[in-house]
């Protein structure tokens, strides 16, 4: 706008008026969230008191049912054939990112889904291998090995394929997101430990899973597994 320094106090003409500057405030996102902040001016015409909407920031130290019953009794006189509606400035903001709210509600209750029947899933396979493996379970539990090593003996392969999804998964949840969030002007930034604490707790969904069946196995009596039918 060509003010040097500090504009406070400068006089700006729009249309054929002159306007004082009183103050400047930082960029907020005014219109929608995937749009650049543009030049915005707040104009105050004492002259003209045709005001439509009044801005009030109210006292944290004050509750909002107080504040507006105050604030209604002051409206209804001054104006009381106006009704008294009002809208809080945090809810609107909210409502620029309601589509991006159903999505993320969507997106949890599916990644939910799709958690409980993977473990599923593993439960049955995991199942379904310790009872191939129930000879070999005995086998080993008579020649000395303890219940930590067979349900690590059972575990490792699950774990495997676990990690190696996560490898798979990673780069493209990575790709998915970037893409995503580019749409947004202001935006945050995807940390590594993110990604870190997903594979953490995939393992640790995983382990839960197989680990049940697998100290149920080897916690087996090797007599029943191994004796002659």
């Amino acid at each position: 706008m060509g003010l040097a320094g500090s504009p406070i106090g400068e006089i700006i003409k729009w249309h054929g008026k002159n306007w004082k500057v009183i103050g400047v405030l930082k960029d907020m996102v005014m219109t929608s969230p995937f749009e650049p902040v543009t030049p915005t001016v707040f104009m105050i015409d004492a002259k003209e008191r045709g005001f439509n909407i009044i801005h009030i920031k109210l006292k944290p130290t004050v509750s909002v049912r107080n504040a507006l019953s105050k604030l209604e009794a002051v409206f209804k006189r001054l104006n009381p054939a106006a009704p008294f509606e009002y809208r809080f400035a945090d809810q609107e903001y909210t409502k620029k990112f309601a589509a991006e709210e159903r999505i993320g509600k969507l997106a949890s209750i599916f990644a939910v889904l799709a958690i409980f029947i993977s473990c599923l899933g593993l439960f049955g396979l995991s199942s379904f291998m310790a009872e191939q493996r129930i000879k070999e379970i005995g086998v080993r539990k008579v020649l000395g090995a303890t219940v930590p090593n067979i349900v690590s003996l059972l575990s490792r392969d699950f774990l495997m394929l676990v990690f190696i999804a996560f490898l798979v998964a990673s780069p493209v949840a990575w790709y998915v997101m970037d893409k995503f969030l580019q749409a947004y002007k202001y935006r945050i930034a995807i940390e590594w430990w993110v990604f870190a604490l997903t594979g953490a707790l995939a393992i640790g969904i995983a382990l839960l899973t197989v680990s049940f069946q697998s100290i149920k196995a080897a916690l087996m009596n090797p007599v029943k597994s191994l004796r002659s039918e």
